[in-house]
Formats: C-alpha cells, sequence, structure tokens
C-alpha cells in the first residue's frame, strides 16, 4: 500500500464527526465488528449458528448498557465508513430481523457486495489485512457461505444468483501470492503466513506459518517481525521462547512508524512485556489484559490465564483477583467457582488486613457473579468490616449468593430472615432458606433447621425431626449442632434421654471450643450428670467457657471462688467473674453482684450499688432478685424504706418464681417473706390464714425458716388448727436441714413431750447440734 493511501486510512479511522455519530458510538460499532468477528471465528457449531449468534448480539447489548438495536443499524447505516466496514454486519440484522423487519433478500445484496473486495492484497500491510474492512469482508463471505449451503437462495423470487457468480478466482491468486512469495517478496510472504495462520484459502499450518514471517521478518517486514515475535510468545509452529519473542518484538519497535491506534495497542503490549518477563507482576496483568481483549496482540483467553497465574502467585493482589475472575468464568481455563473463590480470597486478605480493602475485593468478586464473594460481601456489610455497616445491603448480597446456588448464602439469608436482619423477620422464609442450605449439607444450617422444628419456627413442631437434624449437624462436626444433641439426650427430646451420650456429646462439643457446651459440661462435673462428680474439672470447664465470653460460664465460675469449688476461695475473683457476667446482662450474675455489694463480698460494702444490681436482675424476673430487692425495701437499704413497694416485690417473687419453675431458694424465699408480711401486716392487711399459706408454700418447696415457721403456726395455731404433732414433723425437717433455732426447737419438743414420746437423750443430742450450730439458747 502506498503511503498516501495508507495516510488516508488512517485520516478516516480517526474521523469522529461523522453524520453526528458520537466518539462512544463509533468506538462501540467499531468494536461490535471485532468482537462480531471473533465470535464468528471462533464457532464451530454451524448448524445451531443462528442461535447461537442472535443470542450472542442481545447479550451483548444487554451488556453495553442494553443498546438499542434499531439505533445500532442506523448509525451503522449512516456511518461515513458504512460500505467499507459495516455491509455484512447490516447484511446480518436484515437476515434476522435485529432491529428492523426481516429482509433476506437485502441481506444477501449485502453480502454480495461485501466480497467484490478482495480479502488478501499481495501489496498490503497488517494496515489492510487486520483492518475493519477486512473483518468486514471476512464476515460477508463467512455469512454468504452460510446463506448458499443452506440453500436458502433458492426461495428468494427474482434474485439473479449468476450476476454475483462473476467473482476472483482465488485459487489462481493464491498462486500467485506462493510465486510472489518464493521469489524473496517480503510482503508476499507475510501475506502467505497470515493465510497459513487463518486458513484464508489453505489448511491451517502453523509450522508453515512460521517459516514465512521468520523469511519476511529477517528482510525487515516489521509486522513479519511482530507476528514472528508472537509465534515465539504463544508457541505457534515453535516452541515458545519468550527472549526470541522479546528480542523480535524489540527489532518490530524500533522500525515501526506508529500511524494507529491498533499500532499503539501494539507498541505498549511489546514496552510492557519487557517488564512481565522480568517478573514485574503488574505488567503480568496488563498482558493478561491484552491477551484477554485482543489488544495490540492477538487474542488468547489460554496465555491471559498464563499472565495472571504468574501475578498471582507472585502475590499480587489484583493479579489473585484477575486470576480468580478467569476461573469464576471459564477464562482460559476450565470454570471452577472454588478455586474463583480462594484466589479472591488471597487477595482480600494479601493487603495487611486491610478491612477497607478485603472489602473491595469481596465486592469485585461479587460484582464478578461469585456466590461466595456475594456471600462474603453480605458478611461485611452485616458486620461493618471495611465499611458501614448495611443490614439491607447485607441481605441483598446473600439474597444473590443464595439464588445462586451458595449453601453459605442460603444459611446466611435464612439467618437475616429469623433474625430481622435487612428485611422483616419471617420465620417460614427462615425455614425455606435453611432446608436449601441443609440440602446442600450445611452443618449449621441443619442444626438451625432443627431448631425450626424443635420450636415449631416456620414450620409445626418435630421434636423427632429436630432430633434427626441435630445429629447430621453433630455427625458433620458443628458444633452448635453436638451441643444441641447433648440437650436433646438431656431433655428426651426426640429421643429417649441419656445422660450419659448426652455427656459425650457435649464433650466432643466444649473440646472444639463451643462455649456453652463448655458451660453445660462444667455443669455435667459440678451435678453428676452423666459422668462422676468431679468439681475440679467442674471450674476448669467453667473457666474456659467464661474466658470464652458465656455469661453463664463466667456466673458459674464467679460462684465456683466463691464458694471455694474445685479451687480455692476468693471472694476478689469472685466479684470480678460475677461483674462481667452482670454487665454481659446475665440475671443470676447481677443478683450476685448486688449480694457481694450488699455484704461487701471481695468489694467494699456498697448498699445504693447492691440495690442498683438487685433491681436490675428483678427486671430479668430472676425471683431472689425480687426477694432481695423487696428487702431493701423493706429495710431500706440502698433505697428509701417502702414496705408496701416490699409487699408487692415478694408478692411477685411468690407467684413469678413458682410459675416460672425458679430456684427453689429463690421463689421459696419470696413465699416465706409473703407470709411474713401477711402474719405481720407489712405493706398490706395482717392476714394469718393467708400468712399461714404462703410459709406452708415456703416450707414444701424447703425452705427451712419456712419449715421452721410453719411449724411454729401449727404449735401456735396461727391461721390454722393446733396440732403438735405437725409442729414437730415440720421443726424437725428444718433441724434435720441444719436450722439451728429448728434443732433447739426439736431439743425442747423431747424434753417437753411436744408432738412426740419424752426422750432427754434425744433432747439433749438436739440441744447440742443446736449450740455447735451458734445458737445461743442452745449454748445455755
Amino acid at each position: 500500500m502506498s503511503s498516501k493511501l495508507l495516510n488516508e486510512s488512517v485520516t478516516k479511522k480517526r474521523k469522529l464527526e461523522m453524520n453526528n455519530i458520537s466518539n462512544d458510538d463509533d468506538n462501540f460499532l467499531k468494536n461490535l465488528l471485532k468482537n462480531f468477528y471473533d465470535k464468528i471465528i471462533e464457532t464451530k457449531d454451524f448448524n445451531n449458528f443462528e442461535k447461537l449468534s442472535i443470542e450472542w448480539v442481545k447479550y451483548y447489548f444487554e451488556a453495553n448498557d442494553n443498546k438499542n438495536p434499531n439505533k445500532i443499524l442506523e448509525l451503522m447505516k449512516n456511518h461515513e465508513q458504512s460500505k467499507i466496514w459495516f455491509t455484512s454486519l447490516i447484511g446480518y440484522f436484515y437476515q434476522f430481523g435485529i432491529g428492523c423487519l426481516l429482509n433476506r433478500k437485502m441481506a444477501l445484496e449485502l453480502y454480495y457486495s461485501v466480497i467484490n473486495n478482495k480479502i488478501v492484497k499481495v501489496k498490503d500491510t497488517i494496515e489492510s489485512i487486520e483492518s475493519l474492512r477486512n473483518k468486514n469482508i471476512i464476515i460477508g463471505k463467512y455469512l454468504l457461505s452460510l446463506f448458499y449451503y443452506k440453500d436458502i437462495i433458492l426461495d428468494i423470487e427474482g434474485f439473479n444468483y449468476n450476476q454475483y457468480r462473476k467473482e476472483k478466482n482465488e485459487q489462481n491468486e493464491l498462486m500467485e501470492l506462493v510465486k510472489l512469495a518464493k521469489n524473496d517478496d517480503s510482503d508476499a510472504q507475510y501475506n502467505l503466513a497470515i493465510c497459513y495462520q487463518n486458513g484464508n484459502g489453505l489448511e491451517i499450518n502453523y509450522k508453515k506459518a512460521f517459516e514465512w514471517f521468520l523469511s519476511s521478518a529477517k528482510k525487515e517486514n516489521i509486522n513479519a517481525q511482530f507476528d514472528l515475535a508472537m509465534c515465539y510468545m504463544d508457541g505457534l509452529g515453535i516452541q515458545e521462547d519468550e527472549e526470541k519473542a522479546f528480542e523480535w518484538f524489540l527489532k518490530s519497535e524500533q522500525n515501526e512508524h506508529l500511524n494507529s491506534q491498533e499500532n499503539a495497542e501494539r507498541k505498549e503490549f511489546e514496552h510492557q512485556l519487557k517488564f512481565a518477563i522480568a517478573d514485574d507482576s503488574m505488567a503480568q496483568i496488563y498482558l493478561g489484559y491484552c491477551y484477554r481483549h485482543g489488544k495490540g496482540v492477538h487474542k488468547n483467553e489460554r496465555k491471559a490465564f498464563e499472565w495472571y497465574l504468574k501475578s498471582a502467585v507472585a502475590g499480587c493482589a489484583e493479579g489473585q483477583f484477575c486470576l480468580g475472575y478467569c476461573y469464576a468464568n471459564a477464562i482460559g481455563t476450565d470454570k471452577n467457582e472454588t478455586k474463583a473463590f480462594e484466589w479472591y480470597l488471597k487477595a482480600a486478605e494479601g493487603i495487611d488486613k486491610d478491612e477497607t480493602k478485603a472489602f473491595e475485593w469481596y465486592l469485585k468478586s461479587a460484582d464478578a457473579g461469585c456466590a461466595q464473594g456475594q456471600c462474603n460481601l453480605g458478611y461485611c456489610y452485616a458486620s461493618a468490616i471495611g465499611t458501614d455497616k448495611n443490614e439491607i445491603k447485607a441481605f441483598e448480597w446473600y439474597s444473590k449468593s443464595a439464588i445462586a446456588g451458595y449453601a453459605e448464602g442460603q444459611f446466611s439469608l435464612g439467618y437475616c430472615y429469623a433474625n430481622a436482619i435487612g428485611i422483616d423477620k419471617n420465620e417460614a422464609k427462615a425455614f425455606e432458606w435453611y432446608l436449601k442450605a441443609a440440602e446442600g449439607k450445611h452443618a449449621i444450617a441443619q442444626n438451625n433447621l432443627g431448631n425450626c422444628y424443635r420450636f415449631g419456627k416456620g414450620i409445626d413442631k418435630d421434636e423427632l425431626k429436630a432430633f434427626e437434624l441435630y445429629l447430621k449437624s453433630a455427625i458433620a462436626g458443628c458444633t452448635q449442632g453436638q451441643c444441641n444433641l447433648g440437650v436433646c439426650y438431656t431433655g428426651a427430646i426426640g429421643t429417649d434421654k441419656n445422660e450419659t451420650k448426652a455427656f459425650e456429646w457435649y464433650l466432643k462439643s466444649a473440646a472444639a471450643g463451643h462455649a456453652r457446651s463448655q458451660f453445660i459440661l462444667g455443669y455435667c462435673y459440678a451435678n453428676a450428670v452423666g459422668t462422676g462428680k468431679n468439681e475440679t474439672k467442674a471450674f476448669e470447664w467453667y473457666l474456659k467457657s467464661a474466658v470464652a465470653g458465656h455469661i453463664r460460664g463466667q456466673f458459674s465460675l464467679g460462684h465456683c471462688y466463691a464458694n471455694a469449688i474445685g479451687t480455692d476461695k476468693n471472694e476478689v475473683k469472685a466479684f470480678e467473674w460475677y461483674s462481667k457476667s452482670a454487665i454481659a446482662g446475665c440475671a443470676d450474675g447481677q443478683f450476685s453482684l448486688g449480694y457481694c455489694y450488699q455484704y461487701g463480698k471481695g468489694i467494699d460494702k456498697d448498699e445504693t450499688k447492691a440495690f442498683k444490681w438487685y433491681l436490675k436482675a428483678a427486671e430479668g424476673q430472676l425471683a431472689i432478685a425480687l426477694t432481695s430487692l423487696g428487702n431493701c425495701y423493706r429495710f431500706g437499704k440502698g433505697i428509701d424504706k417502702d414496705e408496701t413497694k416490699a409487699f408487692e416485690l415478694y408478692l411477685k417473687s411468690a407467684i413469678e418464681g413458682c410459675a416460672r419453675g425458679q430456684s427453689t431458694s429463690g421463689y421459696a424465699e419470696g413465699q416465706f417473706s409473703l407470709g411474713y408480711c401477711y402474719a405481720n401486716a407489712i405493706g398490706t392487711d395482717k392476714n394469718e390464714t393467708k400468712a399461714f399459706e404462703w410459709y406452708s408454700k415456703s416450707a414444701i418447696a424447703g425452705y427451712v425458716e419456712g419449715q421452721f415457721t410453719l411449724g411454729y403456726c401449727y404449735e401456735k395455731a396461727i391461721g390454722t388448727d393446733k396440732s403438735e404433732t405437725k409442729a414437730f414433723e415440720w421443726y424437725s425437717k428444718s433441724a434435720i436441714s441444719g436450722f439451728a433455732e429448728g434443732q433447739f426447737i426439736v431439743g425442747f419438743c423431747y424434753e417437753n413431750a411436744v408432738g412426740t414420746d419424752k426422750n432427754e437423750t434425744k433432747a439433749f443430742e438436739w440441744y447440742s447440734k443446736s449450740a455447735i450450730a451458734g445458737c445461743a439458747d442452745g449454748q445455755f
């Protein structure tokens, strides 16, 4: 091609003021032609070409801001280079009715008008061989061939096929090309190499292509030098040799005149290649990009993958992300979402614990369609990792991941519905998503699905089904499932009660670090549930649980220190652990902390603070806290005296505690105090009958002072008929439980034959016990 024609071609390429066609539209049309060319060249399924190509065009328009096909067709028709660049595409649009009414006759006419130009000109440079014009010609011949061999042309009326049969004899031109090449014409040698490489009139033969590129390159043909470098680079017709590739790239660059965008891209590719070969990871990424998109080099997704891999292995986060994208989208390798996520994760982790950067990588991964990345991004939003907390966005990303079939995303979406995270609470939907995740063998989802069946959340209650799911979850190694399986065996939920098996599952879960199981295991050792009693081990497991942040474990550890259970008594440490538990919201911990402040256990006495913590514990409806709070009001401890308020709290403690089945000492003391109020008109009218009733409840519940007082009621006929026999029975119960006053009275009964036969020996024994226990009357 002459210098004048070359300059005219460049001028036309760069001219942007084309009938009101914007720069963006111009670039889009060029890229559409190039990508359509790549698509049809790659297509091997000729029978389904029509379907595949139409789907590709539709997808391409959607992926580029939902381009309007009508508008694109008009832009191509109005483009200044319409006849040179876009004739074949316009014909394709008419053939399949894309952006217009279907018109096969018009399509066929356009295809034949395209191929009047030659595919390969002997004296053309790379500007012509790989120009938009030649892509237009190749597309036209390709579409015409399919059109012809399917005999569609025979169905078009009045079309004179023979007038278009006057085409060039390609075989004769090819023979001329070979002749010139053998006569050392460098352009002919280069064009013949192109024919062998692309299969233009010849069977593809990379070895012969390489040989002709080499011959032409040695004659200083810069296009041949570049393509020869690519042969060395890609191993086409010759063994891969990056050093040789670089050598020929350098020669091509030294001889090249940069007159087009394609040449500029080629020059940049060569420039970056120097650094990529020298292990510059960012340059390796750039080469991957060039190969992937055909920028300055022939498109080759396998090579793109290889360069991304080099950068990724070198630890470059950007390269790791690109490699993950390749695995996620089958670019140059088989699709593998697991590997995709692994590389996305490496990209996120390879940034020195920078949560903001990690968030950015998860966002890239999610936008790239990786279900695992979408799930991780949801977690970032839910937990404010690298970004502001946004539960709505967390829900949205979990949804995308779940819909894509990722089990962790399905579980997380179920959790959102169960706990109203970014969406209204919906137990039925929570159940549905837990079920999907559980079907994917997600162990935690199996556990949560078990909870749904156990408590009737989003599904009818079914304890047997709950047990089965807990068992699956436990076997899969889920510590929550193991703990809940232990609970089932302990409480006969969906299975027979078996404390030994319960202990075994608690132990598995606790050993794996599950804090709740560690607490329960401590309880098992402390109370001989499924194992022998061992207070030392109980203390050890309470300690593990407490350190892990379990509030009941913290309370129990405080209780161990306060009462020398499995460890030396240490009221200061007891106070410290009660404090942790109380601050975290444990009602028992709050009560115990109040007790420490009231009596100066491990801390200076402070009745005001004692009242404050009793009040917090009472808000949790803890019976013993309600009773202690009542005592504060009754005696004016830490608060102004208010007997009416005290009575109300005793009543609440007695009723609420009994109804909720709280600790015996808790509600029984409240019952006793309520009886005392009725007996002595404290905060209410005197009522000995009600006093007797509440003393009875307290005594039956095992409260020793209630037992003693009930005996007194029977002896003195307070609220009931007199009965010295029953009086003796209740005095005896309190005495056996170690109540000193009860022991003294039992001695008195034996000495004076009150409700029992006289027995001075036994009287002496009980007086002695009373005295040892500190009763002044017994000592006298």
